[in-house]
Order: C-alpha cells, then structure tokens, then sequence
C-alpha cells in the first residue's frame, strides 16, 4: 500500500445525528484544502442506520427502542452502539482513484489493525450478481467484525467504517445486517481476543498512519 498519513481526531460516545453535522464541515474543510486527511475515532449511542438500497423488511421492529437514521453513506443496514469503535474517513482521492479503490484499501489497513491486535481476518471478493462483501471477516470463524459504508463528494470521502470490540451484539439478530440475512456478526470480545478499546484505537491509529 502507498503511504497516506492521515491526521487523528478522537471523540467517546457522540450522538450520530451530532456526528453527521460536523463530518460534513470536515468534509468541507478538505474540499477546500483546509485541513488535511483526516481519521476521525468514536463511538455512537445505539442506532441504526440504513444506505440508500436498504429494504423495508431489513429494518428492525420499532418496538425495540432504536432509532433508525437514513444515510446517504453505501451499503445497508448498519448497527452502532457502545463498545464499538467507529471511524470516519475524509480523505482527497488521488486523480483517477475511485471509491471503491479507497475502500479497498481501508479493508486491507483493518485486516493489518486486526492481525496487529491477534486476531487473523481478511477481505473478500464479491462473486458476480452477490451482494457486496464490502467489509472485514475473521479468518478462522468466517463471522463479519468490521462493516464499511462510505462515500465520496467533489473528490473527498465520508462515512467509514465500524469495529465491533466489545459491545452487545444482540441487537445485530434484531435486523438484517448489510443486507445478508445469513451473515453472522462478532466482535473481538466474541473472538476471545481481550483487546480494550484504547488498544484497538491505537492498532487502527497506526494501521492507518493517523497521528
């Protein structure tokens, strides 16, 4: 991989609607070339949030309490919550690089933050006419710890990625995750991996060149 320091923000639990509005004057910032590359670490109150393809009947029973917010991010539905370390990429594109070019390097920096942390994972491929594999798995179970969403505008891009350490799992079974009824979630607490969270931020600070 090429190398590409990014600058470090770090935040604990920050309301996602409160989190939209200051990742867009991020955004903005490095559209204008105000502020350099950036990798943005926190955390949200519980809530999902739904890409623009996401169907009706992906979406979890209201009477579960959870907000859902709609996003302009790509992918489904995505849950976040405590004891889960989100980050937020803004990012200016070489010339002639792609989003999808983007995300696949920010799979390959979690699968380093990963193996850093001792638990083995990998990306994959998505096979024709499947739905996107966009994300990170663990090697040895094959379950989803690492989904991504992103986006990009004028050459810049938002949204990122979300960690799962060692929150509660359980309202991921309340929803169709990602759009894959069949996939299973987990965390690095649910892999046995006893990794605090100040220790994951760093492993992803690193994996990312972020300072």
């Amino acid at each position: 991989m090429r190398q590409r320091p990014l600058s470090l923000i770090q935040d604990d639990l920050v309301d996602y609607e409160t989190a939209m509005d200051r990742m867009a004057g991020l955004v903005g910032e490095r559209q204008r070339d105000e502020r350099p590359d950036t990798l943005w670490l926190l955390s949200h109150p519980p809530v999902y949030t739904v890409g623009r393809r996401t169907p009706e009947q992906h979406l979890p029973d209201p009477s579960r309490g959870i907000p859902v917010v709609s996003t302009g991010r790509g992918g489904q539905l995505t849950y976040h919550g405590p004891g889960q370390l989100v980050g937020y990429l803004i990012v200016k594109l070489d010339e002639g690089e792609g989003i999808v070019d983007y995300v696949r390097e920010v799979e390959l920096r979690l699968v380093e933050a990963l193996d850093a942390l001792g638990l083995p994972a990998e990306r994959r491929d998505t096979p024709p006419g499947s739905e996107l594999l966009t994300g990170v798995w663990t090697s040895r179970t094959g379950r989803k710890i690492i989904s991504i969403g992103m986006r990009q505008s004028r050459g810049v891009t938002s949204h990122g990625f979300a960690l799962n350490v060692d929150g509660d799992l359980t309202p991921w079974n309340w929803a169709v995750p990602c759009g894959m009824p069949d996939v299973r979630m987990t965390s690095l607490a649910g892999e046995s991996v006893p990794a605090a969270m100040d220790e994951v931020r760093a492993a992803v600070a690193k994996a990312f060149e972020a300072a």
